[in-house]
């Protein structure tokens, strides 16, 4: 018996169909997170290449660090609840080390490492950069400005962006310790769930097959773990041909070479948000409400 016209469907229409339930189920997912907007795109492939999943970050600049960012010269404005030094400290080194299993970020070594190639041949030290500076941009030894060597861009870190700096989590009130030990729980399990058909794996070389243009970005991330305040000028020369030609805003590829592995990028994109959540839940910790 032939089922009625109405329930007969082409096969743009079913391919249509089959998008909208898969694009509603990654939103039902990704919607609790809302530190930055990611999204799934499905690519079709061809006779040699296998469809795959990309997912985009559609965020750019500075990931909102809230109250990490507060400084004690606002305790008596409008911040009036500012955080010890060392609970900020803590929570933001947590984010630096774990974040970019997600996110395409970068942090303060990243920025550095850049400005190290692009001003100073790659030197880390006063003496070397000095030294770059008059070989390569015909600075004299006398005139080179202070605030451009490595001493000077590292002296402009504010202290909760320091390592030394952190609390043992024996000293946070466990509102704070709890976040940052369900931070690390999700994170190693993402880790220890490994990157073989995932949601957040990524391999260059195979997404420029299907992307070729993402060959030709230079390869920045869109967002940063750096504050924008301290560190505006680096930012924005490092990040200008991002800018023009585009960030590296993947933040996963998966080959969807075998049916079964549509099941397994679901389970790897459903840890990988309850890892977002974690760091989400430790960035709107209110020390208000202690």
């Amino acid at each position: 018996m032939i089922a009625p016209s109405d329930s007969i469907c082409t096969r743009h229409e079913a391919r249509a169909r089959i998008e909208r339930t898969f694009n509603d189920a990654v939103l039902d997912i990704l919607k609790p997170f809302d530190i930055v907007d990611l999204r799934a795109v499905v690519l079709i492939g061809d006779d040699v290449l296998p469809p795959a999943l990309v997912l985009i970050c559609d965020g750019l600049g500075q990931i909102d660090l809230g109250w990490i960012e507060k400084s004690n010269v606002l305790r008596e404005t409008v911040f009036a609840n500012v955080a010890p030094l060392g609970w900020r400290a803590a929570a933001y080194k947590e984010l630096v080390s774990t974040l970019n299993i997600a996110l395409p970020v970068s942090h303060y070594d990243d920025l550095f490492d850049a400005v190290s190639m692009y001003h100073w041949e790659g030197e880390v030290t006063d003496e070397g950069a000095r030294a770059a500076l008059v070989e390569w941009f015909c600075h004299d030894g006398d005139e080179v400005d202070e605030e451009m060597l490595p001493s000077a861009m590292n002296a402009r870190r504010p202290d909760w962006m320091l390592a030394a700096n952190a609390a043992p989590l024996k000293d946070m009130p466990p509102a704070l310790a709890n976040r940052i030990r369900a931070l690390r729980k999700a994170h190693a399990a993402l880790k220890a769930h490994g990157f073989d058909n995932g949601a957040w794996q990524l391999d260059l070389e195979l997404l420029w097959k299907y992307v070729p243009d993402y060959r030709d970005r230079p390869g920045e991330a869109p967002l940063t773990l750096v504050p924008f305040d301290q560190f505006a000028r680096e930012l924005d020369e490092i990040n200008r041909m991002g800018m023009e030609q585009g960030f590296m805003d993947v933040a996963g590829f998966c080959q969807l070479d075998d049916a079964d592995k549509v099941g397994a990028w679901f389970a790897s994109l459903k840890l990988g948000v309850e890892f977002l959540l974690a760091a989400q839940d430790l960035l709107n910790f209110d020390p208000a409400g202690l």
